[in-house]
């Protein structure tokens, strides 16, 4: 069962539940400090390679070695990726999304926030749905690059998504406007809320990929796009550097 926490409940092990039992009655509204409020739409969490978009896919395609899905959420990355042959492990801080993982069929799970994670060696970090977001804010990059290099393997690469949203903050006029309590325009806070519990704030980070190479080459990587998507994201590869 997701865990109780009436202090920060675990909104998304809660949804995710209720979707695999058959409870599904409403979706995750997202509160953000940037726009009006969104959803998650909960069945899309269970999405299958097919209804995957294109850097999704590639990043799959990409992983290799020993797997590890950081985020994985309702498990499908770690499925699809389990049902090709491959080592994969799927970690979330979500009790209840590892339950979902188990339920679902996943055979390797971690339970665990990724930066306290020690003493593991992955040749592949899989950080999919814009993973830059665990970066919590730019200040933060590089310790957060340097535990993920902590982790990897000797050739071992990190396949990480994100967004350049800068197109947000784009007056009628062209001109663009910003946000001087932040450090960087990327930097958003959100809460999530299901079913009348909301969780704390939190920070996320979307990175543009200039920023994201400027801050990998300061902590050790080399860092390459893979791959652009249609609405301002893209696919980085970073792998130690020489």
């Amino acid at each position: 069962m997701a865990k109780k926490d009436s202090v920060n409940p675990d909104i998304f092990g809660a949804a995710l539940l209720d979707f695999y039992h058959g409870r599904h009655t409403e979706d995750i509204t997202v509160i953000s400090s940037l726009t009006e409020d969104d959803e998650i739409p909960i069945p899309y969490l269970f999405r299958d390679f097919e209804e995957m978009p294109e850097i999704e896919q590639e990043a799959l395609k990409l992983a290799k070695g020993k797997i590890l899905d950081v985020g994985a959420c309702a498990g499908s990355h770690s499925l699809y990726l389990q049902k090709q042959g491959k080592d994969v492990t799927a970690l979330d801080v979500s009790g209840g999304a590892i339950e979902v993982c188990q339920l679902r069929g996943i055979e390797k799970t971690i339970q665990a926030d990724v930066f306290e994670l020690t003493e593991a060696s992955y040749d592949t970090l899989l950080l999919l749905m814009n993973g830059t977001g665990i970066f919590k804010t730019l200040k933060n990059t590089p310790n957060a690059l340097k535990q993920l290099g902590s982790l990897l393997s000797e050739n071992g690469q990190i396949l990480v998504d994100s967004s350049d949203i800068a197109f947000m903050y784009e007056e009628e006029d062209g001109s663009y406007w910003r946000d001087t309590s932040r450090d960087y325009y990327g930097e958003v806070t959100f809460k999530i809320r299901y079913k009348k519990k909301t969780s704390q704030a939190f920070d996320w980070l979307y990175l543009d990929f200039e920023t994201l190479k400027a801050e990998a080459e300061k902590s050790g990587f080399s860092c390459t796009k893979v791959l652009d998507g249609p609405h301002h994201e893209y696919l980085a590869r970073l792998v130690k550097a020489d």
